[in-house]
């Protein structure tokens, strides 16, 4: 029988595995668009810190293993950890269902969301480091106008932002809004105020 894994144990289990600041910040970042998400849909507790901590990990295994094609390549290696850790089966699926190329359907509201918000927190990231007031204030209408840039943050998938959007059947903008509204109040923590932080 799985046993639930804790914030605080996941946190730790996040700091052995990613030094990156820049990783760490985007695990920290779709964590707190799943603890909204879950919380818009009235889950319960022990719901809310399943979903938090599903987003905290789903990239614990990247800066070790980024070789997606390797047999022990992201997220190959998470999800082998965390089944011996006894994790939660709808928390390895989840992390499972959000790697496109292991075959693995997003069926569940935490796998829908978990790839629908993954993608877009990076993006929105990137918006916000480039603008001077970082993530104060900003628009969905921003965030499109970058998207229509080719170059700028290329490795976003754009087609992986609008499907999530169309699987949780939201429009692009009000998903926009959200993951903005769900990042916006950490901007300090997050080091995206801009000008005003400094």
């Amino acid at each position: 029988m799985s046993v639930p894994l804790s914030r605080d144990a996941a946190w730790s289990l996040l700091s052995e595995w990613v030094q990156s600041p820049s990783l760490r910040r985007h695990c920290r970042c779709v964590e707190l668009a799943m603890t909204a998400a879950a919380r818009e849909r009235g889950l319960d507790d022990a719901e809310v810190e399943l979903w938090a901590v599903t987003g905290l990990l789903h990239d614990m295994d990247y800066e070790r293993h980024p070789d997606m094609d390797a047999p022990d390549g992201h997220p190959r290696t998470a999800l082998r950890v965390l089944e011996e850790l006894d994790a939660p089966p709808e928390l390895v699926r989840g992390i499972a269902s959000h790697a496109d190329f292991l075959g693995v359907s997003r069926d569940s509201e935490l796998e829908k969301t978990l790839f629908a918000v993954d993608e877009l927190s990076g993006f929105v990231v990137a918006v916000a480091a480039v603008r001077p007031e970082g993530l104060r204030g900003m628009t969905a209408k921003s965030v499109k106008k970058k998207l229509k840039t080719p170059a700028f943050a290329a490795a976003v998938s754009r087609d992986d932002i609008r499907e999530g959007a169309a699987a949780l059947g939201v429009e692009l903008d009000d998903h926009i809004r959200f993951v903005i509204g769900a990042l916006e109040p950490h901007a300090a923590e997050l080091e995206l105020e801009g000008d005003a932080g400094s």
